[in-house]
């Protein structure tokens, strides 16, 4: 991200200057947006300084050698590849669904009905939120979608906090009908019992984790309050920060040259065929009709990105058109190939047994394992998945680490095994707000950095802690 030097903000943005007044809560957002933006740097040094935090915590906490823990670090920086390959289609598919003709028109009609700047952040963090709660790789894409369109509508509103309400949302995604962790106990698994140690023997039924009453709580106390908290961050007129309508109105002009048809060779026409491209759509919709009939509604990534490009090659009716979109969508994937493989390593080094068989995310678990009563043990339990969520930003990784700790120490307390399984999920979920792991995709799509966000999501991240304790506590 460029800066300008006059006005110290982002090349490309304009400082609004009108009358308004300071309030206590906007005050601090402003101080927590300013210490972000000073201090946060990119979010590959990030990865790198938690990268040598992890390797010194491993050499002091688990007793093992500087080359110990660098050999951790290089067989699992590659274990992500997967993983990373399917969020760079999340990032890429999404995008390219998203300029196509018939999404570009609805995205216009959804953002018409707001016509203020507090009235599209409360719309995006709501759309976003619900959408997150039913899938999380659509309501990340989706969000930052609905966001920039709301943009190009909406020009007195602050760029930076609108990207940032549309990735607020991904708050409570593992608390939803997509969360990895209640989807994991409620499966016929035959290895439940190796994930927990041995204290998960049988399913849990999804109606004792998701569709609990300390889980409905905390989600939609999330979902109903996200939007206020997100609106009232707004900054009065002087403070706004809003991207320029220049930019908005190159990307059209790019995308309708881009759309431009010529038809003066045999290869050309074959570029430009419709009958292509709605082949190759019949194709991709028969697939998608097997799978939801054969395997119902599991909606996971690999079959999120087959109907996001499916559609996409359908809704841009020529193989050249889609070829263009995609094409623009990849530039915004460099943060997520360079940045995955460093954060695999990091999981590496957190996972990586001592000879005495002790790991660093084990040492971290155990810490406020030891520190627990019954009462307690669900936030010690959402405290330490946080932590360990900067260094293990992944559901699956997470449930893998902590699991094996957590689970029986729950049921020797007589926790219920449900709420310590949401106790791990909502610390996942919980400190994304301010791990830049996940918002990649977004800020790929918007074009921001890591610090344009972050201090907006500092004070969701404190907001939503006292919810998400409440929950456990109250319940």
């Amino acid at each position: 991200m460029v800066f300008d030097k006059n006005q110290n903000f982002p090349m490309g943005y304009k400082n609004i200057t009108t009358k308004g007044g300071f309030f206590m809560f906007k005050k601090f957002t402003n101080g927590c947006v300013a210490l972000v933006q000073k201090y946060l740097p990119d979010a590959f040094i990030f990865a790198i300084f938690l990268t040598i935090l992890t390797l010194v915590l491993g050499m002091i906490f688990t007793h093992q050698g500087p080359v110990a823990m660098l050999v951790h670090w290089g067989e699992g920086f590659w274990s992500l590849l997967s993983f990373a390959m399917q969020m760079a289609l999340v990032l890429v598919t999404g995008h390219t669904l998203a300029s196509s003709p018939p999404v570009k028109k609805g995205l216009k009609k959804l953002a018409s009905f707001t016509k203020t700047p507090t009235q599209a952040i409360f719309a995006v963090s709501l759309v976003s939120a619900l959408a997150c709660w039913l899938n999380w790789g659509f309501g990340l894409v989706i969000g930052a979608l609905y966001a920039m369109e709301l943009a190009r509508q909406v020009r007195d509103v602050d760029y930076r906090l609108l990207i940032a309400s549309a990735y607020s949302g991904f708050l409570v995604w593992h608390g939803g009908i997509s969360g990895s962790i209640p989807l994991t106990i409620a499966s016929s698994t035959s290895d439940l019992a190796g994930m927990t140690a041995g204290a998960l023997t049988e399913t849990v039924a999804t109606t004792q984790t998701i569709f609990a009453p300390f889980n409905l709580f905390i989600s939609f106390g999330i979902i109903l309050t996200l939007p206020l908290i997100n609106k009232a961050m707004h900054p009065e007129p002087g403070k706004v920060v809003r991207i320029n309508p220049s930019l908005l109105e190159s990307q059209s002009k790019e995308e309708e040259a881009a759309s431009v048809e010529l038809n003066e060779t045999p290869a050309d026409r074959l570029e430009n065929s419709k009958i292509i491209a709605y082949i190759t759509g019949i194709f991709g919709i028969v697939y998608i009709v097997y799978y939801f009939a054969t395997k119902g509604f599991d909606l996971n990534l690999n079959i999120l990105n087959f109907i996001f490009l499916t559609l996409g090659i359908i809704f841009h009716k020529t193989p050249r058109r889609f070829i263009k979109a995609v094409d623009e969508a990849v530039k915004g994937c460099s943060g997520i190939i360079l940045q995955f493989p460093f954060y695999a390593g990091i999981m590496g080094m957190m996972t990586g047994l001592s000879p005495d068989g002790i790991c660093l995310a084990g040492v971290i678990s155990n810490w406020f394992v030891n520190i627990s009563t019954a009462k307690s043990f669900p936030v010690y339990t959402f405290l330490s998945a946080g932590i360990i969520n900067f260094f293990v930003p992944s559901g699956g990784g997470q449930w893998a680490v902590q699991a094996p700790i957590m689970m029986p120490a729950g049921k020797a307390l007589g926790v219920p095994a449900a709420k310590t399984a949401m106790a791990i999920a909502w610390g996942d979920a919980w400190t994304n707000m301010i791990q830049p792991f996940w918002a990649l995709p977004a800020l790929g799509i918007a074009g921001l950095g890591a610090r344009d966000i972050m201090g907006f999501c500092l004070i969701d991240l404190i907001l939503s802690g006292i919810i998400i304790i409440l929950g456990f506590l109250l319940f």
